[in-house]
């Protein structure tokens, strides 16, 4: 790979995207990368937890201009632009549906899709010079990489029209307050607490994290008595797991917690 940087270590697997001379743009041959790892990530059985980092100072600018450009030189028509598009649908998809928990660690610039990226995390942890801004009304264009799904779930409707529509830049301290960055850290220290915090899952139960993670993505699409009826089919399971069982065991032998959030700080 050359776009993109992936390693394992401990149950988690990291994704650094790595092209600093461009402020890591989403170019083609990243999108593909980044497809077929995010893909790997989802089912390794030995992966418990996902960090998505940019190199560089820089989490990601966003599409890569240039190549669109090359492309509507080399005239892409309305269908070819679409198809374009739902060609990067496979790692949207996997990255929002992914069922192990998921810190993206955003250090600089997240514009355009860099944002809408930044916003698949489940946690976002963010360092003090940190920019986010859905710059697409600046180039005519209207947000995509799932923004619209997923921002207003962040900071309600009114808000995301707001960001969408006024393609204004938000400081790391205006994201915390506004619940798009869960913490603020150094950048020295960023990419090291975004481990941490994924690594606690190694200690959880695969199956509570991703029952979770299906049940709260469907809570805006759903009403009480289904959720009810999910709720208890889902701890039924959750019932006969080994993690419950040893967990119990731990708590009545006075033992500490196998799964501790947010991770102690050696």
């Amino acid at each position: 790979m050359q776009a993109l940087d992936y390693q394992v270590h401990d149950g988690v697997a990291t994704i650094t995207l790595n092209r600093p001379e461009a402020r890591n743009a989403l170019s083609g041959a990243m999108k593909e990368e980044l497809t077929a790892v995010s893909a790997q990530a989802a089912s390794d059985a030995a992966v418990r937890a996902v960090v998505l980092t940019g190199a560089g100072g820089v989490f990601c600018a966003g599409g890569d201009l240039r190549g669109m450009q090359e492309a509507r030189a080399a005239g892409t028509s309305v269908q070819g632009w679409r198809d374009r598009m739902r060609s990067v649908h496979p790692v949207i998809r996997t990255l929002l549906e992914l069922d192990k928990p998921l810190v993206t660690a955003v250090d600089g610039a997240a514009y355009g899709a860099g944002f809408s990226l930044a916003l698949m995390g489940d946690f976002i942890i963010a360092s003090p010079r940190a920019r986010f801004c859905l710059s697409f009304m600046r180039v005519g264009l209207v947000p995509d990489f799932a923004a619209m799904y997923s921002l207003p779930r962040v900071v309600g409707v009114q808000r995301a029209k707001e960001l969408m529509l006024s393609a204004r830049e938000v400081s790391a301290d205006e994201a915390l307050r506004l619940g798009i960055a869960m913490e603020l850290v150094p950048e020295d220290g960023l990419l090291a607490r975004a481990q941490e915090l994924a690594h606690s899952f190694t200690g959880a139960s695969p199956l509570a994290v991703s029952l979770v993670k299906a049940e709260v993505g469907m809570a805006l699409a759903t009403d009480v008595r289904s959720t009810l009826a999910n709720e208890a089919d889902h701890q039924a399971l959750c019932f006969e797991t080994p993690e419950h069982q040893a967990a119990v065991r731990r708590f009545l032998d006075k033992e500490p917690a196998a799964f501790q959030f947010p991770a102690r700080r050696s």
